[in-house]
């Protein structure tokens, strides 16, 4: 069955369920699309999730240490200790997101 046809049969099964059951239709029908996907490049698959799992804890722990960083230089160097805190936690995670991206 194409993907085509796939699609259009869940369609028609959410027309008979109604739209309580859409999640689960949805679900399943991109478990489907993405078991035929890696069945057709399996080495790609793990590297279409992965930079998602590294690169968030890293942004997040990043944004969670700015926020002591942005306080300090705020009172010692002003608003040009802020900016530099924020032009720094920009370039790193700019560098981090394109290294993890090659």
């Amino acid at each position: 069955m194409s993907e085509r046809e796939e699609l259009q049969a869940h369609v028609a099964a959410r027309r008979e369920l109604g739209p309580e059951y859409e999640p689960e239709l949805v679900d399943s029908f991109l478990e489907r699309i993405e078991g035929k996907l890696d069945r057709r490049s399996p080495g790609q698959a793990a590297r279409r999730d992965k930079p998602h799992t590294t690169i968030t804890p890293l942004v997040l722990g990043s944004l969670a240490l700015s926020i002591p960083l942005i306080s300090v230089a705020g009172a010692q160097a002003g608003a040009f200790g802020v900016a530099m805190v924020c032009i720094a936690v920009v370039l790193v995670n700019l560098f981090v997101a394109l290294t993890r991206r090659h």
